[in-house]
């Protein structure tokens, strides 16, 4: 059998790589200079020195029990401020050096200035912030994110891109849910949810394959028809009958053994619903399926040079065809991990995660892990905006709800860089 070499894409001449690297090279480490620099001038100004912050990690669950910890708040702020912009610093210097910046670097920075934020959050206030509670709530939020960001991973590896998750995820969620509600059962409504996903993403595939549409056109048509379809059946058939078809039964939290019972890290990851538990699986499976097996190694030849695939015997839109509808069903999935929680179906749902996820996808590299690791990211800033929120805190209610939009702007605007979609990506494979 012909074995595949991994496609390669064109190379531009070095002096146009360079121009195009230049500023590229400085944007994390510059982004988190200003950022660090910003943060610390507004907690000197915000911050009464003799505030403090009390964090507080343990649960009724947790096999030992953490006590709460005070720490004065504006010292904790300024000492992590300082922190992100050495790193910042460093990060600058090894770019002029011409050196990779390790993604750990950024990390780190983006952790010590959370802890500096969350520190002012709850300054002076008296309250305790939650911290195990946030990680829980960033865990269950980066659900649909991340599962909707590997549908768009599957789609754009095969080179086709998938614009229509918001679509896919509200379809999903509305499915889960009338199916949920009728049978009583929600795990039910958990295997329809892919069903509904499956349906958008076959049209996407009979548009941009078959008759060679262009694939943003018909992702944003897609999301429109499916936001209308649903806002009528929610305003004709749900709103008569709300107990009979909107009121899916709550998808109950599964506690691993043992794992469950770990400080912090136990309810964070092992406390959850079915669904978090498929997002692992998804992650895991498809990072070893897209990157170690021929399957893999098929679809991203087909993505990369559907010429040269088929050259070799590789079918190529029944490829996409086929990497569309999973891609499709995996976001039908994030829909109904959209409504586990027992909630009832609304008009726009979804609020746009969706694009987020899309986000997430780009963020994260095309890679599974890489897109789980972004989703945790948003799914964090949406977190955090609903603690919060619950709180009381100083920070205005407006610039909190606008905290996952804006971490999406900021992640993708001014971290992500120079990326390379898939060279063949919404480009239709003509025999």
């Amino acid at each position: 059998m012909t074995a595949l070499a991994e496609p390669q894409a064109p190379q531009a001449p070095a002096a146009a790589q360079a121009s195009t690297l230049a500023p590229v090279k400085y944007r994390g480490p510059v982004v988190i200079l200003a950022l660090s620099v910003v943060l610390l001038v507004v907690f000197a100004l915000a911050i009464d020195p003799a505030d403090t912050t009390t964090f507080r990690v343990a649960t009724s669950r947790d096999v030992w029990q953490i006590s709460p910890f005070t720490v004065p708040s504006l010292l904790t702020c300024v000492v992590a401020s300082l922190v992100a912009i050495a790193i910042g610093v460093l990060a600058l210097l090894r770019a002029r050096a011409r050196r990779a910046v390790p993604a750990w670097w950024y990390a780190v920075a983006g952790v010590v200035l959370l802890f500096a934020v969350l520190a002012w959050s709850v300054a002076g206030t008296g309250n305790a912030f939650p911290l195990t509670l946030l990680l829980v709530n960033a865990v269950g939020l980066a659900v649909p994110l991340c599962l909707g960001a590997l549908a768009g991973l599957l789609c754009e590896r095969s080179g086709v891109i998938n614009i229509a998750i918001e679509g896919q995820l509200l379809a999903g969620a509305f499915l889960a849910v009338v199916v949920g509600t009728i049978t009583g059962n929600p795990y039910v409504g958990l295997v329809a949810a892919p069903v509904a996903g499956a349906l958008v993403g076959a049209v996407l595939a009979l548009f941009a394959v078959r008759y060679w549409v262009d694939q943003i056109i018909v992702g944003v048509v897609l999301n429109v028809l499916v936001i209308g379809l649903t806002n009528y059946l929610f305003s004709t058939v749900l709103t008569n009958d709300p107990q009979g078809l909107n009121a899916p039964p709550r998808l109950p939290e599964l506690p691993i053994p043992g794992l469950s019972a770990i400080p912090i890290l136990g309810p964070a990851l092992f406390n959850h619903p079915l669904t978090v538990y498929l997002m692992y699986a998804a992650v895991i499976v498809l990072q070893v399926m897209v990157f170690r097996s021929r399957w893999g190694l098929r679809l991203r030849s087909v993505g990369e040079h559907p010429k040269a695939a088929d050259t070799v015997g590789i079918k190529v839109n029944p490829t996409r065809v086929r990497s569309t509808v999973l891609g499709s069903a995996l976001a039908g999935l994030g829909g109904a991990a959209l409504v586990s929680a027992g909630l009832a179906f609304t008009k726009e749902l979804t609020s746009g995660k969706g694009y987020i996820a899309l986000a997430a996808m780009i963020l994260g590299r095309w890679s599974p892990t890489g897109a789980f690791a972004a989703a945790l990211f948003f799914g964090t800033a949406d977190a955090l905006r609903r603690v919060l929120n619950n709180l009381g805190s100083p920070i205005p209610s407006e610039l909190l709800g606008m905290l996952p939009y804006l971490a999406t702007i900021f992640a993708v605007a001014g971290l992500v860089g120079r990326v390379r979609p898939p060279a063949a990506e919404g480009i239709p494979y003509k025999k």
